[in-house]
């Protein structure tokens, strides 16, 4: 049983994922030292398509594309038609997508962060703090930990940093609520109750459990 992921990382399951080959070290070193800007600006002439569905703010989207553009010599989007490892043909599959009332939800989410800012948490971001990663770093922008970053730098109290938290908890609970509702097949059942123990078996049964 597979419970949870992105979903970039269900399609890349059941779909495949496309065979980039490894990127050259120095290749990669050499644009992730770019600029924001000077990234895009640089995809805008050697993708301009992949230029155009990127935001300019999107660093990690960006330098990846310009990677693979000017170490490959193809596109990202044309090595992303083609697919190679996925599961989906090999398995009967049994999908369930839980979409659950969004008040039930944001309940969730408010108390996830909360134990998110516990003091093993906060001591977890500190020792982040103390290695002086980028702040573009991906796990510098996860989820909690600008937050508990600007409350050790005194930039927010506790409260003030628990609801800008739980703010961004929810509108990222939201975006992939959003693309659990649109993107996988129509035929897969959705079941839409809150996910306490009553409802389990219900939800077991949409399985053929």
């Amino acid at each position: 049983m597979l419970v949870g992921g992105t979903g970039l990382y269900l399609r890349t399951l059941i779909d495949g994922i496309a065979p980039v080959p490894e990127i050259d070290p120095g290749m990669r070193a050499m644009v992730r030292a770019l600029s924001v800007a000077e990234a895009h600006d640089a995809l805008r002439n050697e993708d301009p398509e992949a230029a155009g569905r990127i935001r300019p703010s999107d660093i990690t989207r960006t330098a990846r594309a310009l990677e693979v553009v000017r170490s490959t010599g193809r596109t990202l989007k044309s090595w992303q038609a083609e697919k190679v490892g996925g599961i989906g043909n090999a398995i009967a599959l049994r999908p369930l997508v839980l979409l659950p009332p969004r008040d039930w939800l944001h309940e969730r989410c408010d108390t996830r962060f909360l134990e998110i800012f516990s003091d093993e948490g906060v001591e977890e971001v500190r020792l982040l703090l103390e290695r002086k990663l980028p702040k573009l770093a991906p796990v510098m922008r996860a989820i909690g930990v600008p937050e508990i970053a600007a409350f050790l730098h005194g930039d927010l109290d506790r409260e003030e940093a628990i609801a800008v938290g739980q703010a961004a908890t929810r509108q990222y609970a939201k975006r992939q609520y959003t693309w659990f509702r649109h993107q996988p097949p129509v035929d897969w059942p959705r079941f839409e109750a809150a996910l306490d123990c009553g409802a389990l078996p219900d939800a077991l049964a949409r399985l053929g459990a």
